[in-house]
């Protein structure tokens, strides 16, 4: 079977990591790279040996004519880069956040459907290897109806430093955090019904809010679900960026994701304890460990998908579910507000 041939979109701080992982797996070939800024992408070319360099993403698509494009530019380049591959029937897979508006993320979903094209969205945070294990084991049943559950994402850790175009977000944790922590929620308890927020700013120099609490009813169990999430350089008496901390309580029993990986399943028959710790490949930064690793697994279901496999679970229409949520939170915070929802 022949490699997939593709082309990126984006030679940014997170296009190492997609480029290392499409390697990690095999099965595709990057023909070309774009980039607004010519002589960036002329160096991320010649450190990873792709062919071809472009800085209009119209004349790329024409001359290479890829399988699909990995779409890794910044936010505000998701709608017309992706719209571009949406006129051609290129499949194509965008980084989070979809959209900066929701009307946006509706639209590219909305184009993609009537293209009748494959469009995806790069949502890695699912398949980082202990909540990985978390869903997987709730799916299982092992622990019953699960009633209440905390996911918890708080870090002093300076993302600002390789990212610096998040200090100047309108909207800051909830649309770059947010996503991953809703579609994680989602991944494990369904969709919502019921969602409030508060957020706060407390980072001078960062211009969109750094802290959020959530609280939602999810799935059919009405699971009381509580997402915490901050990038407030606040002093941590152990800093487990970029790790995602967990606790579920359900009916026959509870579980928990700790510090390091663990994962801790308690039922009446005991405890057990598990450590799922993410996979050091050479590619990767051992400070962003747990989500850069996690971009194999997800880049494989996608892979998977785009090979007619099976069905992809990170596809543009599930991604829309977890904006609305997000925009979502927004309202409730500006209003002050319980919000409701059709989980249909």
């Amino acid at each position: 079977m022949r490699p997939l041939r593709f082309a990126i979109f984006g030679t940014g701080f997170w296009a190492h990591v997609q480029l290392a992982a499409w390697r990690e797996i095999g099965g595709t070939r990057c023909v070309a790279l774009y980039n607004r800024t010519r002589g960036k992408a002329d160096a991320f070319a010649r450190e990873w040996g792709v062919p071809a360099v472009y800085d209009d993403p119209k004349v790329l698509l024409e001359r290479e004519q890829p399988d699909f494009v990995d779409n890794i530019t910044e936010v505000g380049g998701h709608k017309p880069l992706s719209l571009l591959c949406a006129r051609r029937r290129i499949p194509c897979i965008c980084q989070k956040p979809m959209a900066p508006t929701l009307r946006d993320a509706r639209t590219l979903v909305a184009a993609f459907a009537r293209a009748d094209t494959p469009f995806y969205v790069h949502e890695n945070w699912r398949w980082q290897a202990p909540l990985r294990a978390l869903i997987t084991m709730l799916r299982s049943g092992i622990l019953g109806t699960p009633f209440r559950a905390r996911l918890t994402m708080t870090s002093g850790f300076d993302v600002w430093a390789n990212q610096p175009a998040l200090r100047t977000l309108d909207q800051f944790i909830l649309t770059d955090l947010g996503t991953h922590l809703l579609d994680t929620a989602r991944a494990c308890f369904g969709e919502a019904r019921s969602l409030y927020c508060q957020l706060h700013r407390t980072l001078p120099d960062v211009r969109g809010e750094n802290v959020a609490t959530l609280l939602l009813s999810m799935g059919e169990a009405r699971t009381s679900v509580t997402v915490e999430m901050a990038y407030a350089r606040t002093p941590l008496e152990r800093e487990v960026f970029p790790q995602t901390l967990a606790f579920v309580e359900g009916s026959d029993g509870s579980a928990e994701i700790t510090q390091d990986y663990g994962l801790r399943i308690t039922t009446r028959r005991g405890t057990r304890h598990r450590r799922h710790a993410p996979t050091l490949y050479d590619w990767v930064d051992p400070r962003y460990a747990v989500a850069q690793a996690s971009m194999v697994p997800c880049l494989r279901n996608l892979l998977g998908a785009l090979r007619g496999r099976h069905a992809a679970e990170t596809t543009g229409a599930d991604n829309l579910r977890t904006l609305e949520l997000v925009f979502a939170a927004y309202d409730s915070a500006r209003r002050d507000t319980v919000l409701h929802f059709d989980p249909a």
